[in-house]
C-alpha cells in the first residue's frame, strides 16, 4: 500500500481480537506531545491518524472497550490485551483518531504536524521540518 491508495485501510490490536477498517484513506496525521496522550499510551509521544467516523467499521472477535479519560475524550482499547486503539473528542465531532501503531501498515502514514509542541519532553528531538502547534493541530468545533 502506498500513500496514494484509496483504501480500505485496516488495523487492530496486538492479540488480534479487535480489528478495524477504514473505507477511505485518512487525511489527518499528527504527532501529539500532550501529557494526557503520554499517560494514556505510556510513550513519550504518539502519532494519531484521523478519519471520518462514518467510514470506520470494527470487526473481529471483540468490540473495543471504551473509557472516558476526560469529559470530552473517549479512548478505546482492546478488552483482551489492552492495546490502545483510538480516541474520540467531543471538540472534533464526526472524527475518530487511531493510534498509528494499531495499523497493519503504519509506514503508510507519515505524520504531517506536531500537536502540543508546548508540552514536548525537552529531551525528545524530532527534526523533521513539520509544522508545530503549541496546542491542537486539528481545528476544533467552537474554535
Amino acid at each position: 500500500m502506498t500513500g496514494d491508495d484509496a483504501g480500505p485501510v485496516t488495523g487492530g490490536c496486538l492479540c488480534g481480537a479487535v480489528r478495524f477498517r477504514l473505507d477511505a484513506r485518512p487525511d489527518w496525521i499528527s504527532y501529539c506531545h500532550c501529557r494526557d496522550c503520554r499517560k494514556a499510551s505510556g510513550a513519550p509521544v504518539v502519532v494519531f491518524v484521523g478519519a471520518a467516523g462514518a467510514g470506520v467499521s470494527f470487526e473481529g472477535k471483540a468490540e473495543p472497550a471504551v473509557h472516558r479519560s476526560s469529559p470530552e475524550v473517549r479512548r478505546s482499547f482492546c478488552p483482551r490485551c489492552g492495546s490502545p486503539i483510538a480516541y474520540e473528542d467531543a471538540g472534533l465531532p464526526g472524527m475518530i483518531y487511531f493510534f498509528l501503531g494499531a495499523f497493519d501498515e503504519p509506514e503508510s502514514f507519515p505524520p504531517r504536524h506536531h500537536a502540543f509542541e508546548s508540552q514536548r519532553l525537552p529531551w525528545l528531538g524530532i527534526d523533521d521540518g513539520l509544522p508545530r502547534h503549541a496546542r491542537f493541530s486539528a481545528t476544533r468545533s467552537g474554535s
